[in-house]
């Protein structure tokens, strides 16, 4: 395996929370409509959207518990 010619660029810095928060925000919206479409769309979507949800925020909530927050 050759060497690299370049040495690799330094990781982006970046706000993982603003970016778990908004996902988080468009899987809420996500529900909302689906809330608002009632019976007319499969269950499975509903209870994704809700994970969609919880997940992220057991994911802060072990962030800020190790203190990389």
């Amino acid at each position: 395996m050759p060497a690299p010619t370049r040495p690799s660029p330094p990781p982006l810095q970046v706000d993982t929370v603003r970016v778990v928060l908004t996902g988080t925000a468009l899987w809420a919206i996500a529900l909302v409509v689906l809330l608002l479409l009632g019976d007319r769309v499969d269950p499975v979507w509903t209870w994704t959207c809700v994970a969609g949800i919880v997940l992220p925020g057991l994911g802060l909530a072990l962030m800020r518990w190790q203190g990389q927050r």
